[in-house]
């Protein structure tokens, strides 16, 4: 009987916090054809990171709502100068928010030269740049370190490109192999990011200031499968991979209710 208690008591703050979570945002892909435009929007062109994909607008053929799935895939082809296409996707003109619960279900693809993500960025980045709007990578996945799924933050005092980056990783063998659920909890001071409900790394306001710590401003949501790059491209395109698909089941936003 204590032991139960004790468990009961460990646990009681997850019940809670289970209970001040609200449903804010959400797509279920319950539906057929381009993902929702009144809830999507989709980035165009070869956007950064030296990158070889050429990103699509409106285009089925790199994003489709099918089978209760969005499936974002990249195709060996050639389009306007690129190699290969794929897709990316957010929430940047349809919805915004600050702290809360960002949980999306989700199967990466396999093969060398893949980099698929879930990610957001601060919804100032117009008027303020990258990486001073902040950036939190929920999951990143590069298909050379095939059983490695990486949590990542970049903001203006801390980001890769000072060699200050902050993140970690978790081992997990195979993760193209079924679906899995990607999540960060952003607190006013802290994230907490995991995976199949279980924490894996967690970034801390250590109160120098909006340079290291610009996320208690809103954010939208991005999630994109980009080809090659400065870090999925490291060991090479494996061409034998095409199309490569990444499915996601589902994306759910909550927010606190106090």
């Amino acid at each position: 009987m204590k032991r139960f208690l004790l468990l009961l008591l460990c646990c009681f703050p997850m019940f809670l916090n289970a209970q001040e979570l609200q449903l804010v945002w959400s797509d279920e892909f319950d539906y057929e054809g381009l993902p929702d435009s009144t809830k999507w929007n989709y980035e165009k062109g070869m956007i950064r990171n030296n990158e070889a994909q050429y990103y699509t607008d409106h285009r089925l053929e790199n994003a489709c709502v099918k089978d209760g799935k969005l499936t974002i895939t990249a195709q060996k082809e050639p389009y306007e100068g690129a190699e290969y296409t794929s897709a990316s996707l957010n929430t940047k003109k349809t919805f915004n928010f600050t702290y809360g619960r960002i949980e999306v279900r989700a199967k990466p693809p396999k093969g060398r030269g893949v980099w698929p993500a879930i990610w957001t960025l601060g919804s100032n980045i117009d008027k303020v740049g990258w990486p001073a709007c902040g950036e939190i990578d929920i999951m990143e996945y590069v298909g050379f370190n095939p059983d490695t799924i990486y949590a990542n933050v970049h903001t203006g005092d801390y980001n890769h490109m000072l060699g200050t980056g902050r993140g970690d990783k978790i081992r997990h063998e195979k993760p193209w192999e079924e679906f899995h659920v990607f999540a960060v909890d952003w607190y006013h001071d802290q994230l907490v990011f995991s995976i199949e409900g279980i924490p894996y790394y967690t970034c801390k306001d250590n109160g120098e200031g909006e340079g290291a710590w610009p996320f208690n401003k809103p954010q939208f949501l991005l999630i994109n499968l980009a080809i090659g790059g400065s870090w999925g491209g490291q060991q090479g395109i494996n061409d034998s991979i095409f199309p490569a698909e990444y499915q996601i089941d589902y994306v759910r936003i909550y927010q606190w209710t106090e």
